[in-house]
């Protein structure tokens, strides 16, 4: 057996578990950080859908609501323009987070905010932009996938 037919194995079962809940655990991070949280919450979970039936059972109804959502997203051009302007005021708001402008202090439940934003600078804005771009993505593939082509009867 080679080093490489070993190392597939390995990921197969260890590997892709281990991975699964790691990104389970920064998918929910990112919930309430900037970065695509939601997305790799997801890759985490399809990849524990290979060893739970649990994760499984959950992820079916998730895939269904966002191939529905998807298809609903791109059926009309406003939709599309309205997910395009999505998409830039997102790319804004990581320029904001990159330029880190003074806040006012405030606190919510304890915790303290300000004076600068959290995760300030071009780490929180890399992250904010990787969404940006994921989103992007995901609005090019779902047009040419599920966009409605006018028929020519």
């Amino acid at each position: 057996m080679t080093i490489a037919e070993r190392l597939r194995g390995w990921f197969g079962r260890t590997g892709s578990e281990g991975l699964g809940w790691t990104l389970v655990v920064l998918g929910l991070i990112m919930l309430v950080m900037p970065g695509p949280g939601l997305l790799t919450l997801f890759g985490g979970m399809a990849l524990l859908a290979r060893h739970y039936t649990w994760a499984d059972r959950l992820l079916e109804p998730l895939e269904e609501k966002a191939i529905e959502a998807a298809k609903f997203g791109v059926a009309t051009i406003p939709r599309i323009l309205l997910s395009l302007l999505g998409v830039l005021f997102v790319a804004g708001v990581g320029l904001v987070w990159w330029l880190s402008p003074p806040i006012p202090e405030f606190s919510i439940l304890g915790v303290g905010f300000g004076p600068e934003l959290p995760a300030a600078g071009w780490i929180g804005a890399t992250g904010i932009w990787l969404s940006d771009l994921i989103a992007l993505g995901l609005l090019i593939y779902s047009i040419r996938r599920w966009r409605p082509t006018p028929s020519t009867d």
